[in-house]
């Protein structure tokens, strides 16, 4: 009998015959000897009603470990709901805007916290964040899983030299906060606190993350509070939905993007390390933010009192046509939509005080609580996956690797804030650019997300916090700089093990 399966919301699939493959490839990979005899009758008929066959192209080319090898990964794909996910990425890439279904965020359900030194109000939240915190009841999941390609590097982005004056990484950085806010809750609750740090790599950055974190002692985390674990990967396909050979013996596959996220905290065991602990509020980051809060009180706190699931971060747009994703309701649910989504007049829009009616730029900063993360791991396959054109090695028909010079090929991904949809309520929180988000981007040169401007935004931001706590920068002749004056040039670093935010810098106005 044929067994349904439901993928999403339009995938009904048949799997009565995979499933008798799939039995079957499991016991061949157990006897090589057999691969040979039924290869014809058990993959290539599999392939074949799926239209990949192509794949077999170089199979009598490989040694039988090679074929083993090659077959271990061919058996593993799910092929009809591969098909239905390409099929459904491909027609939800048609490029229509998305300006007669979206709304913007009413203005009464975002809480602002621009200011420094921090209100009354945001002093709240840090403190309300910060005993959740000391309860042990706070984790910081970091998404990791990108090279620094663009910056020409293939290390994963955590480790590459900003060139600050302490050459301190973003790893470092992020490490150190955690470290700080730790300190922090136990001097005001008199309790020991722990933040267990949860970093999603990828295959590419794995590896590399792992020895450089040990090579470094974890830069002073204890090791069993750090949790690494790799996403997972989905392959490659070509614009007509083949799968792309980068070897005689193998498949081109991709991360399944920071929306991969979800699967891959139920099946790398990270939701039940998660129960062990009794988390119930995580914090979700992306790597490249040279500023970013990590383990937010005033963002956790926030969402605490506002007694809400999933939570989001948001800067004001710099310009009506900056390329960032912008937070909104669209048909009813909340959703992240991209800047080439909306056109020019709908993102030139203002309200009757002159601001950007579509202003909340999304900054890939979330809370979510740990039964949403829950529910989210159970309902995975509803994310939809958005498609990529990307030049991706493959081989020509004599097999030789060949490197395309213009795309060839599509890669799927899922995007982390996609759950947004199934929240019922969605707090979100307006912060300042300059005092939360400078990311890490593009190589030297660019006019933005370079290494230098993440270290102006640095000193910048540490000038603000000893200017505030009450330090006066004078000229050689001892007349006092303002704050309004001073550049790139007067650089200004405060480790994060000194202060988190800015707090307890006093002692440095002497």
């Amino acid at each position: 009998m044929a067994a349904g399966v439901a993928l999403g919301d339009h995938c009904h699939l048949q799997l009565s015959m995979d499933c008798v493959y799939n039995l079957l490839f499991q016991y061949l990979k157990d006897q090589p000897c057999q691969v040979n005899r039924i290869m014809n009758e058990t993959l290539e008929k599999l392939l074949l009603e799926h239209d990949q066959s192509h794949v077999l192209k170089f199979w009598s080319e490989l040694s039988k470990d090679e074929q083993t090898s090659f077959l271990n990964v061919l058996s593993s794909l799910n092929y009809p709901a591969l098909t239905c996910q390409f099929r459904q990425a491909m027609e939800g890439s048609t490029g229509e805007k998305l300006d007669d279904v979206m709304k913007p965020l009413p203005k009464e359900d975002i809480g602002v916290a621009t200011a420094f030194p921090p209100t009354k109000e945001m002093q709240q939240w840090f403190r309300t964040g910060l005993k959740a915190i000391s309860e042990g009841k706070v984790a910081a999941l970091l998404l990791a899983g990108g090279q620094g390609t663009r910056l020409g590097s293939k290390d994963p982005k955590g480790m590459f030299p900003l060139e600050l004056l302490s050459g301190k990484t973003l790893f470092q950085l992020q490490a150190e906060r955690i470290l700080r806010l730790q300190i922090l809750a136990k001097q005001t609750f008199r309790k020991d606190a722990t933040i267990p740090w949860y970093i999603m790599t990828s295959g590419a950055t794995q590896q590399k993350t792992v020895e450089f974190l040990e090579a470094n002692k974890f830069f002073g985390l204890d090791r069993s509070n750090v949790f690494v674990f790799s996403q997972l990967e989905i392959p490659s396909f070509t614009v007509d939905g083949k799968l792309i050979l980068n070897g005689k013996g193998s498949i081109a596959q991709n991360p399944d993007g920071n929306g991969g996220l979800y699967q891959a905290l139920k099946e790398r065991g990270v939701l039940e390390d998660m129960e062990q602990r009794g988390i119930e509020h995580i914090h979700v980051y992306c790597v490249d933010n040279v500023l970013v809060k990590v383990a937010n009180p005033t963002f956790i706190g926030f969402c605490i009192e506002q007694n809400v699931q999933a939570g989001a971060l948001v800067v004001p747009k710099s310009h009506p046509h900056e390329k960032v994703g912008v937070l909104c309701q669209v048909k009813g649910k909340y959703q992240v939509v991209e800047y080439s989504e909306i056109s020019e007049n709908t993102a030139e829009q203002r309200d009757e005080n002159g601001q950007l009616l579509y202003n909340a730029g999304n900054i890939c900063n979330h809370y979510f609580s740990k039964q949403f993360l829950n529910n989210c791991g159970d309902r995975h396959e509803e994310l939809p996956h958005h498609i990529a054109h990307k030049k991706i090695p493959c081989l020509d028909d004599e097999g030789n690797v060949i490197q395309p010079s213009t795309p060839n090929g599509i890669k799927m991904e899922k995007f982390v804030f996609d759950v947004f949809r199934f929240a019922d309520r969605l707090a979100v929180l307006e912060v300042s650019r300059e005092h939360s988000f400078s990311p890490l981007k593009n190589a030297s040169g660019a006019s933005s997300g370079t290494k230098e401007t993440c270290q102006s935004d640095l000193y910048a931001l540490h000038r603000l916090y000893l200017k505030a706590a009450g330090v006066q920068f004078e000229d050689d002749a001892g007349n006092e700089i303002p704050l309004s004056k001073l550049n790139a040039s007067h650089m200004c670093e405060i480790s994060p093990l000194v202060s988190y935010a800015g707090e307890d810098l006093e002692n440095f106005a002497n």
